[in-house]
């Protein structure tokens, strides 16, 4: 990675899921100077690369932020563990490979919260010139040209068409492509895979164009802050790793793409948020901003495991012989468990009737574990995650401390309204009513989370304050709105600073019903295109 440079047009901060997407397009201007940075290291491990390496990068220090959450009264005083990435890529570097743009509704209720430009209308065309889905034969909405590569699962286990096949006989449809015009269903997880590799933001938008003499990419240098000069930002701080500090003029804008954790700490450190909270840690005030950090959302999720009467993969990585085998195979031909995604197979469904559409996520594994990230059981089982899909509960992000170097404090504040906690339970019982139904229930010996002990919705309710565990899907702490108090305006220009926006899941004003990084990377294509179509018409980042 190239030294940092002293002046840029454009100094874009954070290289995740939208941010290499940002540097991308607006380097496509031979004219722009652009330059990119991030806190963590290069993607250069092989553990990045190969699909299962999640159980590898998550949780290491040297990939992950490795957040953890305030003590959650809903859950029983325990924290969490979020990881985020710390590495080009971002999270797309680490995460479970599952792409999922979201209901075309999601998008539609934001422009009708007047989030002018952000209907499906608009925004569905960015997600097909963003991708090239490798299904023969695409599909309705399906791009064949763009740099992320899409692809179908290359690895199948029983146990999970078992699954489908339960779902089906309780009357859920199999829908072939959830990404298409209906998300209701089950069938087969999409991924960000190209021929058995992971195909993260930087090996889709940054890798092709490392050799633009416009852009240059920082990495291991933290931002400390915005700088803020008669209120309008004027370039960065930042901290290199042998402590030095350095400051990079921004000649047009700064673009915060630091995540829903680390933009609404930024801004903060730079005198925007609320003012009383910014003065308590002895913060310069620039602008009074009391929504930063706050509306954040997150989908919680519920993990039942079953143990089976035949193998899953917890079986096949149990020996050496076999973990050679399986390692083997995927250096000769890129198949076999090395491909796996987090989850293989999805369910879209309804908890109550009346829903518009479908408010519960299921993610089903052939393996398990007693927390993600930790070793699989030592017997054969599978898992069902399920998680409510538009949580109404808000939690915050607020800091800690004026140190850049120190973590923000997370509140999640899960499980907060009757809904919330309606929505996971339901969920529960429905996992519980397709373990009941065959052919799958001939293949289960036993359900061994929650239990069979476990009975009636405050004793469900209970063993989820318990269990229950983020599924990395944090949004919302810079909200998008055409109101004064939003963050961003729907240009996402933050607003009381001129020369200053943010594109990343922290702008979202109501969290999308899936996985959050397909939604990322299409946040930071609009808002290039904005920043394009700001400056040819000369009003620039001004809200």
């Amino acid at each position: 990675m190239s030294q940092a440079p002293d002046v840029a047009d454009y100094v874009v901060v954070g290289a995740g899921s939208a941010g290499c997407v940002v540097a991308n397009h607006l380097s496509a201007d031979p004219s722009q100077r652009v330059v990119l940075l991030e806190a963590g290291n290069r993607d250069t491990s092989p553990w990045i690369h190969v699909p299962v390496g999640y159980f590898q990068t998550m949780h290491n220090p040297n990939f992950d932020w490795c957040y953890e959450t305030a003590p959650d009264p809903a859950l029983n005083g325990r924290s969490l563990h979020w990881p985020r990435g710390k590495v080009l890529g971002g999270s797309s570097s680490l995460n479970g490979l599952l792409y999922v743009r979201g209901q075309r509704e999601d998008y539609d209720h934001w422009a009708q919260m007047g989030n002018e430009g952000w209907s499906w209308r608009e925004v569905g065309p960015i997600f097909e010139e963003l991708e090239t889905f490798q299904r023969p034969g695409g599909g309705e909405g399906r791009g064949t040209h763009g740099p992320l590569q899409v692809s179908d699962p290359r690895l199948r286990r029983r146990i999970c068409e078992l699954w489908i096949e339960a779902a089906k006989a309780n009357g859920y449809p199999y829908n072939p492509d959830y990404n298409g015009p209906v998300q209701d269903g089950v069938g087969h997880f999409q991924l960000t895979v190209n021929k058995g590799r992971r195909c993260s933001s930087a090996v889709a938008f940054l890798k092709p164009i490392r050799n633009r003499q416009n852009l240059q990419v920082v990495t291991k240098s933290q931002v400390r802050r915005v700088i803020i000069e008669d209120g309008r930002a004027t370039g960065v701080e930042l901290q290199h790793p042998d402590g030095s500090r350095q400051v990079i003029r921004a000649a047009r804008e700064v673009i915060l793409c630091a995540g829903a954790i680390g933009s609404p700490q930024i801004l903060m450190l730079s005198g925007i948020g609320d003012q009383a909270h910014l003065r308590d840690h002895g913060i310069a005030v620039q602008h009074d901003a009391p929504e930063v950090g706050r509306n954040l959302q997150d989908h919680l999720q519920a993990r039942l495991v079953f143990k089976t009467r035949e193998a899953t993969l917890n079986d096949e990585v149990r020996s050496m012989f076999n973990k050679a085998r399986i390692g083997m195979e995927y250096a000769l031909f890129r198949t076999g468990p090395m491909t796996m995604a987090a989850s293989l197979v999805f369910g879209f469904m309804r908890t109550r009737p009346g829903l518009a559409t479908p408010d519960i996520q299921f993610h089903i594994q052939p393996w398990s574990a007693d927390s993600p990230g930790e070793g699989v059981h030592p017997f054969s089982a599978f898992t069902q995650s399920v998680c409510q899909l538009r949580p109404e509960s808000r939690g915050t992000i607020t800091l800690q401390s004026a140190d850049p170097l120190m973590a923000p404090r997370i509140d999640p504040n899960y499980l907060a309204t009757q809904t919330d906690r309606d929505t996971l339970v339901a969920g529960i019982e429905i996992a519980r009513k397709l373990a009941r139904t065959e052919p799958l229930k001939s293949a289960i010996s036993e359900e061994f989370r929650p239990s069979p002990e476990v009975q009636g919705y405050d004793e469900v309710l209970a063993w989820a304050r318990m269990n229950s565990t983020t599924i990395y899907h944090p949004t919302g702490t810079c909200r998008m709105g055409p109101d004064d108090r939003a963050v961003v305006d729907p240009r996402l220009r933050v607003r009381g600073v001129q020369g200053l926006r943010v594109a990343d899941c922290s702008i979202m004003p109501e969290i999308v019903s899936g996985n959050t990084n397909a939604p990322a990377m299409m946040i930071g294509a609009k808002l290039a295109r904005m920043v394009q179509e700001d400056r040819r018409a000369g009003t620039g980042a001004a809200a």
